[in-house]
């Protein structure tokens, strides 16, 4: 795969640049902001399902008794302009990278609304749609590029374990399948302009696996790359994965992709996050990111940490030479990337491996 030429050559050296110079800026939680709209059954539903179908398919596709409320990724085709605007929002804040809104946009999560043969439309309109906001601020600021991320999410199935407590060897997912959705997925992010792929929230190293096989099998079929980045979970104190691996062993799990970074975000804060960072910012080859969630979530599912505390704290991982990419994940705002971005600005990036031999 890393014999390929890049797709967008041009974009990667900007890139490669950009992180030569300084840490990286992420953006915040898409679904906090979108939250924050208080949209109903039919704000989700936009004039497109406002019938309970398809309304712009050939093929009507009903939802029968299926509510699509807190489908966030149907935003993107029902409500693009809340979508841009959130991208707008961190763009504002300093951030360097955002997220397409497609956590959930492969056929296996969207089956949950039965909307299945929107995924292809959904990564394509999604990368359409960071890529106008990130071409908008480039404009305005053309010595400080920015750049779109393609998400890829974990999916809401494991291939890894089962989950019939009763039936340990049983599966409800193969690694076929997975490929294949991340495959579609992929192809939509790619065409819709994404400059990089991210297979993010990894609880289960087999379903990276298999996006990152997906992924493989996509750019020979095209003939050209584009850089991936690998983010894991850690999903609770116990310092592994849900399916059993330490930061280390993740990291040698994916290394063979050759990513552009590999880290951490999701299901704890910066500060329960640090020792892993720390692991692999000791270990990886490549660069570190970490987009951490504000805090634990509270007895309402809220998170209370300001930021002001996230700043303090993601200032420390800066300071000791930890990041290369750095934002926020769950109940992150704006203001938290803002004061991120503030905080790390006087440091400088983590040195990869040969660069630190080099100096020495």
């Amino acid at each position: 795969m890393s014999a390929l030429p890049w797709l967008h050559p041009e974009r990667v050296a900007l890139l490669e640049r950009a992180l030569a110079e300084r840490i990286l800026i992420l953006d915040g939680g898409m679904g906090t902001m979108l939250q924050g709209h208080r949209l109903d059954e039919a704000g989700f539903r936009g004039e497109r399902f406002e019938h309970g179908h398809d309304g712009a398919h050939a093929h009507h596709h009903d939802h029968p008794g299926c509510d699509l409320k807190g489908n966030n990724d149907l935003l993107t085709l029902t409500q693009p302009a809340i979508i841009r605007g959130v991208h707008e929002a961190y763009l504002e804040a300093g951030a360097d990278l955002v997220e397409t809104n497609t956590f959930n946009s492969t056929r296996i999560s969207q089956a949950d609304y039965h909307l299945e043969h929107l995924a292809h439309e959904l990564n394509l309109e999604g990368a359409r749609l960071a890529r106008a906001a990130c071409d908008k601020f480039t404009a305005l600021t053309p010595n400080k590029p920015r750049f779109v991320i393609g998400v890829l999410g974990p999916t809401s199935r494991t291939a890894s374990l089962s989950p019939d407590v009763n039936d340990p060897g049983f599966r409800n997912v193969t690694f076929e399948e997975l490929a294949t959705n991340y495959r579609e997925s992929a192809a939509g992010l790619i065409d819709g302009g994404a400059d990089i792929i991210m297979v993010e929230t990894i609880f289960d190293t087999l379903n990276a696996k298999a996006a990152l096989y997906a992924l493989s099998e996509l750019f020979r079929e095209r003939g050209a790359r584009v850089p991936l980045m690998i983010s894991g979970t850690i999903t609770d104190r116990s310092g592994r994965t849900l399916s059993g691996q330490t930061a280390e062993a993740f990291w040698y799990s994916v290394r063979h992709a050759r990513p552009l970074s590999v880290g951490l975000n999701c299901a704890l804060g910066a500060a329960d996050l640090r020792p892993h960072i720390q692991t692999l910012a000791d270990t990886a080859e490549c660069s570190v990111s970490t987009h951490p969630n504000a805090g634990l979530p509270n007895a309402f599912a809220e998170y209370d940490e300001t930021p002001e505390q996230m700043a303090s704290v993601i200032r420390s991982f800066a300071r000791d030479g930890l990041l290369n990419l750095v934002g926020g994940c769950c109940g992150t705002t704006p203001a938290h990337i803002k004061a991120i971005a503030e905080a790390v600005r006087e440091y400088a990036p983590r040195a990869l491996p040969g660069e630190q031999q080099e100096a020495a």
